[in-house]
């Protein structure tokens, strides 16, 4: 049996030694009231790491997990990721793998980033996994992504994935092109040689195509919104301006079923009359960020008090009787466009002259 497990290992004694990078939620801390949390060493695999122990087996172990808050590490930048880096230094690790972190942004870009200081400074393999609309996705290129499924739902398939992977890198293999090994394109090219020429290749594709049968592009074309500026206006105190968001505030109870994550409409709301949206009939259901100081004060993310006093100053004509909600958070890129064109074009019918949109 020793001989059998150091075959898998690659011919070596002892098993890969791999750090598991998690943020606060994923090792069973705490959610957005320990999102603050500074980075921390837990020994051995927490949570998913379990998972990830059983698939890296025997041919590597995770000899421990590095845990610090969201909040924390978007906060404090270069001093948080030290901290970790000295963790995973301390470990004198093979790898460090972060995540999945799925469709959670902030966790998303902290992985990444993450992955991209242990590459740069450290000089040994990181990988990560998440969502492929992740924003995470695009902060560190060209970190090593493992696509995954929104939710945690995809865990199983992204660990295998993950494990796979870093041990082909801890054992120096050359990974294969990204459709091939289950990674999302970094943007590095490789020339090789192909059975067939361009035109060959070319040509088959189109027939497959015209036929309805699957096919791959050899270069995918990447898609670049570009919105020239609307100019500005020059009769400011004369315009109905609405107040559109993304930030999830809707009528207490939620009646209208927002999503708190991958909102499937928009709503509108009357605020009519209304100098500000009170605790008391208005809440934040918005999943991406701690709602706590906003369901104190709605108006933080909404703010209607300051758009009725520059109304009443004359600094805007009106501001609109009715305000449009959805929640950006995790939201899929076809489906905000829809919901941008949707909203553009009933404000161009009422008249609208300007938008103040808020976010998070």
């Amino acid at each position: 049996m020793d001989h059998l497990a150091a075959a898998a290992r690659g011919g070596r004694t002892h098993p890969y030694t791999v750090v598991h990078y998690l943020n606060q939620f994923a090792a069973g801390i705490g959610a957005e009231k320990s999102a603050d949390l500074r980075p921390r060493w837990i020994d051995g695999p927490v949570g998913p790491g379990k998972l990830l122990e059983a698939a890296l087996a025997p041919a590597g172990r995770v000899v421990g997990t590095v845990v610090c808050g969201d909040d924390y590490i978007a906060m404090h930048g270069d001093e948080a990721i030290a901290a970790v880096l000295s963790h995973v230094r301390e470990a004198k690790a093979d790898a460090l793998i972060a995540g999945p972190a799925f469709g959670a942004g902030r966790y998303g870009v902290a992985c990444s980033t993450v992955c991209q200081a242990c590459r740069e400074q450290l000089a040994i393999p990181a990988i990560a996994a998440m969502h492929p609309e992740n924003p995470g996705v695009d902060v560190a290129r060209p970190t090593l992504i493992v696509p995954t499924a929104d939710t945690a739902l995809g865990m199983p398939d992204a660990v295998r994935t993950l494990a796979r992977l870093t041990l082909t890198l801890c054992r120096g293999e050359a990974l294969g092109p990204a459709a091939a090994e289950g990674y999302l394109p970094t943007g590095v090219k490789k020339n090789v040689r192909a059975q067939q020429n361009g035109a060959q290749r070319a040509a088959a594709m189109l027939l497959r195509k015209i036929a309805g049968a699957p096919f791959a592009t050899e270069i995918a074309v990447p898609r670049v919104d570009r919105v020239p500026p609307a100019p500005a206006l020059d009769d400011l105190p004369h315009a109905t301006v609405a107040l559109v968001t993304t930030g999830g505030i809707v009528p207490k109870g939620n009646p209208d079923r927002l999503e708190s994550r991958r909102a499937s409409k928009w709503l509108k709301y009357s605020i009519a009359g209304r100098s500000d949206l009170g605790p008391d009939e208005f809440e934040c259901i918005h999943g991406g960020f701690d709602g706590t100081d906003t369901n104190k004060d709605p108006d933080r993310v909404t703010p209607i008090d300051a758009l009725r006093i520059l109304e009443h100053d004359g600094e805007i004509g009106r501001l609109y009787d009715w305000m449009y909600v959805t929640t950006g958070n995790a939201a899929p890129l076809d489906r905000a466009q829809k919901f941008g064109r949707e909203l553009a074009d009933e404000l161009r019918r009422e008249g609208i002259r300007a938008v103040i949109f808020t976010a998070t």
